[in-house]
């Protein structure tokens, strides 16, 4: 799969998160402000999981059905890989 520009600045903003909670950590600052950025971290990399896997299963059910195969099995993979995700 090619992961466009959009997806990699996700990624790209979520490392910039991480950095600076680490930052926050290097700085002692309070628990609660940590854990609020590493749940927004957490939402992010949660989104940006279905974005790939959505990205990805809109591919596989359209070549697949260019082929004639069935797709039912992707779907549930794909719905499968969110589930662990979680």
């Amino acid at each position: 799969m090619e992961y466009d520009t959009q997806i990699k600045n996700r990624v790209k903003r979520i490392e910039g998160q991480l950095r600076g909670i680490l930052r926050m950590m290097e700085e002692k600052q309070d628990c609660k402000d940590i854990i609020t950025q590493l749940s927004a971290s957490r939402t992010a990399i949660d989104r940006t999981i279905g974005v790939i896997v959505s990205s990805n299963l809109i591919e596989c059910v359209r070549m697949a059905e260019e082929k004639g195969e069935n797709t039912e099995d992707l779907v549930k993979e794909a719905v499968n890989l969110l589930v662990k995700s979680r």
